[in-house]
């Protein structure tokens, strides 16, 4: 069986979080992916945190082709890969591309048929277009950071999973698979533009709904979602770790009072009382360090209470259920989650661990249509590097 993207062609520009995240996505998806590593003092040196280690696990699943985008061959080399490409994807400045002589216009008349993929912070346009920034700043400026924290305190700051990869390498992947549908119809491609501050905002529609209904005015912390309910956030336990709560719907409350034994307290405040949040907080948080976190996941085992333990990176991989559906896989030695969604008729796979820096250089050249003489010609002039 072969993935649902089998001869869907990808180049990657090799940059840092969202683009390899997409492109990983792609790989797992059936893709070819060659990623374009860049040429350093003739040896090819990676864009990503882990140096092309194989143990990178945003990297796997691709071949790598060192190209020097600064010398006139290179630009050239990589221009001819266009011509046999469907995707490309590139996570760098707005106009930096078109410096280089990559950028749309070059790459389309090349290959009309191309979606070329940019994926920025702060998207091809607008006044923040040209400054730098990360994932917190486009979570602020979305207006999601203000929505993250406990009341009273300073916006948290959240692991960069919301603008780097959902906002960001995962809307991507969805304009991509888009263009790629609507190429099949039209026979032309185009430019899809992602923005993480553009896709942070996204994620956060549903809260502009509550906001406008009136169930989203409190103060941060103090809301449905964000920790103000004490039957829908975490509690410490006897042993320092926690649970996390999501009793909303009244049925599943009931379990959760039955399980803490307070169901026949007469002296709780009703569920949706926010008056008496405090007074069920306080008494919920009582109840819950009594016992380590481990002894309420028995204590809630087969119930719909909405409890579960919170885990740690380390301990997620053999929990039973991700055990039992596999979610996490062995590559190259590391521990990481395993391909998503999951596929009945073309399942996704792993096609690989993380290549290193430029070392499949002559051989994916010769794939994508070079001659061996041309190969030789580019790898002494150093438009090109080989491990």
């Amino acid at each position: 069986m072969t993935g649902p993207l089998e001869g869907v062609r990808v180049l990657e520009l090799a940059s840092l979080a969202p683009g390899p995240f997409a492109a990983m996505m792609l790989s797992d998806l059936g893709s070819e992916v060659l990623r374009v590593d860049r040429v350093h003092q003739g040896e090819p040196v990676s864009a990503l945190p882990f140096a092309g280690s194989a143990a990178d696990p945003l990297a796997r699943g691709r071949r790598s082709v060192a190209i020097d985008l600064k010398h006139p061959d290179g630009v050239g080399t990589l221009l001819r890969l266009v011509e046999r490409a469907d995707v490309l994807i590139e996570g760098f400045r707005p106009g930096v591309c078109e410096r280089l002589g990559i950028g749309p216009a070059e790459c389309l008349a090349r290959n009309q048929r191309l979606i070329y993929a940019r994926v920025t912070g702060w998207g091809q346009d607008g006044p923040l277009a040209h400054t730098a920034g990360h994932d917190i700043d486009y979570l602020a400026v979305s207006g999601v950071l203000g929505a993250i924290g406990p009341a009273g305190q300073p916006p948290a700051q959240p692991v960069n999973f919301v603008g780097d990869y959902a906002g960001g390498g995962m809307l991507a992947v969805v304009g991509i698979l888009a263009a790629l549908y609507e190429r099949s119809r039209s026979g032309r491609g185009q430019v899809v533009d992602t923005a993480m501050v553009d896709g942070s905002a996204l994620l956060s529609t549903h809260l502009h709904g509550l906001r406008a209904a009136g169930a989203w005015s409190a103060p941060r912390g103090e809301n449905l979602l964000d920790g103000g309910a004490p039957f829908y956030r975490t509690y410490e336990c006897a042993d320092g770790r926690y649970v996390a709560v999501g009793a909303l719907e009244p049925r599943f409350y009931a379990e959760l009072l039955s399980g803490l034994g307070l169901a026949e307290d007469p002296e709780l405040p009703a569920q949706y009382d926010r008056d008496g949040w405090p007074v069920l907080h306080r008494r919920f948080a009582e109840v819950f360090r009594g016992r380590t976190r481990d002894e309420w996941v028995q204590r809630f085992a087969d119930t719909d209470a909405c409890v579960a333990p919170v885990l740690d990176p380390g301990e997620a991989p053999t929990h039973p259920h991700n055990a039992s559906r596999e979610a996490f896989v062995d590559v190259a030695g590391v521990t990481q989650p395993a391909p998503a969604p999951r596929l009945s008729r073309t399942p996704l796979r792993v096609q690989g661990p993380a290549p290193e820096p430029g070392a499949h250089t002559r051989e994916a050249l010769s794939d994508w249509g070079f001659a061996e003489a041309e190969i030789d010609i580019l790898l002494r002039s150093k438009a090109v590097a080989a491990r």
